[in-house]
């Protein structure tokens, strides 16, 4: 009978001769409670603490779920963990939480573009508002220089001519009687004393429409800059990962989880029976 390979010794690449009738299988290693749990609490701590790079923030929610999902589903499938309708219970309740509270983010960051552009149509709106103050300001301001300038001329008119009819009171002027000097002094007064009060009156009258320019301005550019705000604000928010929060709690919670799991069992074995 010739000799066949399957049912004799075999040599490896080695050269080391092997038995196929005495090899035996190695068995998995299955690992301890120990070791599944320090792998498991490990591993959630990191996902607690993982950071996402930037925005859009929501494209990560959905891998992330996922790798925790995977390491509570890897947790509980140890033959040696057992895991008890309590911790299912917990596991089950965090999960939902944080998914909810990943979905409101979502739907938050879904506004962000939203945000972006009202605050881009309020600048244009407040430019827009500065732009027509400052062009009634300048025109407020060209009607003032116009009116003061054309007053002060009138008024040093009648100052000059006032000072002439003085002179013509001392001096000794033929032709005009004493009488119609004084007429006509009583007369250059009173018109300087108008024009006078005439340039008080039209200090007075665009100061007041300065004013009231100003609080229009003002009730006009108010609630365009609260708007501004309040997207700017938003923006800020959504450019930063308001998820970390939630998704640190979650992951702390299932570490309690877990932990209270492993005490549980513990006692479970030192309970006498």
């Amino acid at each position: 009978m010739g000799y066949h390979p399957r049912y004799g010794r075999v040599k490896d690449r080695k050269g080391k001769s092997k038995s196929a009738g005495d090899s035996k299988r190695e068995e998995k290693h299955v690992p301890t409670v120990k070791e599944v749990s320090d792998r498991t609490l490990s591993r959630i701590r990191n996902l607690g603490s993982q950071k996402f790079g930037s925005t859009p923030f929501s494209e990560h929610f959905d891998r992330w779920l996922v790798n925790l999902t995977d390491v509570l589903t890897e947790f509980e499938s140890n033959p040696n963990i057992n895991a008890d309708d309590q911790f299912v219970k917990e596991r089950t309740q965090i999960l939902s939480i944080v998914k909810t509270d990943l979905e409101e983010r979502r739907r938050q960051e879904a506004t962000l573009e939203e945000a972006s552009k009202n605050l881009s149509n309020n600048k244009n709106l407040l430019n827009a508002i500065k732009k027509e103050y400052n062009n009634r300001i300048s025109e407020v301001k060209g009607q003032k220089n116009h009116e003061i300038k054309r007053l002060y001329i009138n008024i040093d008119s009648l100052r000059k001519e006032l000072d002439d009819i003085v002179r013509l009171k001392t001096g000794l002027f033929r032709g005009i009687s004493k009488k119609d000097r004084e007429q006509k002094e009583i007369r250059t007064t009173q018109e300087l004393n108008a024009a006078e009060r005439e340039l008080e009156l039209a200090m007075l009258v665009f100061t007041e429409e300065k004013e009231r320019l100003r609080d229009d301005y003002e009730r006009k550019r108010q609630p365009v800059v609260e708007q501004m705000k309040d997207c700017q604000k938003k923006i800020e928010n959504l450019e930063n990962d308001g998820s970390r929060e939630d998704r640190w709690f979650a992951c702390e919670a299932l570490i309690d989880a877990v932990n209270t799991l492993l005490q549980r069992k513990a006692l479970q074995l030192h309970k006498p029976s």
